[in-house]
C-alpha cells in the first residue's frame, strides 16, 4: 500500500488550494490511500442540511452500525468541510498533524 510522506507539506498545501481536484499525480495517490484508511479512523461528510450544510461523521466499525456525527464539525462550506476531513484522514493514517 502508497506510504505517505507526512513532511510533504506542498500536497497539503495543493489540496487545500483545490479541494475538487484536479490533483496532481503525486496528490492523486495521497488522496487514494486516505480513502482507504482503517474503519475506525475514517472519517467522512454527511449532507445535514441539503447543499447548506456537511457535517463530519466516523465510519462505525461494524457494518450496520450507525455512522457517529462529531457535533463539533459542522460546515456552511463544502470545501472547507472537505480540507478538514483530508486533514484527518492525514492524521489518522500518517500518526502527524499536517501543516
Amino acid at each position: 500500500m502508497y506510504e505517505i510522506d507526512p513532511s510533504r507539506t506542498d500536497l497539503v498545501e495543493e489540496f487545500d488550494a483545490n479541494p475538487g481536484g484536479p490533483y496532481s499525480p503525486a496528490l492523486t495517490k495521497v488522496v487514494n490511500r486516505l480513502r482507504l484508511g482503517p474503519m475506525e479512523e475514517r472519517y467522512i461528510l454527511v449532507c445535514t442540511k441539503r447543499a447548506r450544510e456537511w457535517t463530519i461523521g466516523k465510519m462505525p466499525t461494524v457494518r450496520g452500525q450507525k455512522v457517529e456525527l462529531l457535533e463539533d464539525a459542522v460546515y456552511e462550506d463544502y470545501a472547507a468541510a472537505t480540507r478538514k476531513v483530508f486533514r484527518l484522514r492525514w492524521k489518522a493514517v500518517t500518526g502527524q498533524e499536517p501543516a
